[in-house]
């Protein structure tokens, strides 16, 4: 199996300005993503970005970066302008990896490259989940939940609790989940360029525009994705300030 990784670093971040470079124990952010891909069986780790000081930064410790339009809406669009630039054939697998997901294991990215490229079920997509377990998290609109079919395709994916337990939730939904119900999705991706090609060209659909969750574009159009539980517990990525606190505190606690 081979495979490449793109890695999408928007500069101008709503919630958290400069993001890509806010220092992480004494390196900024996208280094500590890239260091992490790198770690994977990738053949290539490119950053995207629409940010010189980003480019700077990639360069300055030896990072491939490929500087692209500031306009794109998704990171899945930043990704295809990668694909584009650097002519990846149509049955090349790439892994989209979170720009602020600095804690990423390799395991997982090695995981979503090898659920694609065993062809299941002939999707182009594949993504992670992992099992939730705290009721706060299925109540929490910031934490995307799916729930998938018995072949392992997804069937859905949403910020509201789901599914919905009729007779576990009569009172509200409780503090501990009961059984493994469950997930929560991953916002890591691995594509088939064809898939990838087709899936930005398809105009944002209703469910998507209602949830702000890209991957309902690919299910609205009939396409399938590729679900597993990963393999290693992947920490939340950085959109705050407080999660940068709480990943510099687990850098800290981290062995040497």
């Amino acid at each position: 199996m081979t495979f490449r990784v793109v890695i999408p670093a928007r500069y101008a971040s709503t919630r958290l300005p400069g993001k890509p470079l806010v220092e992480l124990a004494g390196k900024p952010m996208i280094r500590r993503v890239v260091a992490q891909a790198r770690q994977s069986a990738a053949n290539s780790v490119v950053v995207a970005t629409d940010d010189e000081r980003v480019q700077a930064a990639v360069h300055g410790f030896g990072g491939d970066v490929q500087m692209t339009s500031p306009s794109h809406a998704s990171g899945s669009d930043r990704v295809m302008e990668v694909v584009q630039a650097r002519r990846w054939q149509d049955d090349e697998i790439v892994v989209n990896v979170q720009g602020d997901e600095p804690l990423v294991p390799p395991a997982v990215i090695d995981q979503v490259a090898s659920a694609l490229a065993s062809g299941a079920h002939g999707c182009g997509v594949a993504t992670l989940c992992e099992p939730l377990r705290a009721g706060s998290e299925l109540r929490d609109p910031n934490v995307v939940k799916v729930a998938v079919a018995a072949d392992g395709r997804a069937l859905y994916f949403s910020r509201a609790p789901l599914p919905w337990s009729r007779q576990g939730f009569a009172g509200g939904i409780p503090d501990a989940l009961p059984g493994d119900l469950w997930r929560r999705h991953i916002g890591i991706y691995a594509y088939r360029v064809a898939a990838l090609r087709e899936f930005v060209a398809w105009p944002p659909g209703r469910l998507e525009q209602a949830e702000s969750l890209e991957q309902l574009r690919l299910l609205e159009n009939g396409g399938g994705i590729v679900v597993r539980d990963a393999v290693a517990p992947v920490p939340g990525g950085v959109d705050t300030a407080a999660d940068v606190e709480r990943v510099r505190a687990l850098l800290r606690a981290a062995p040497a």
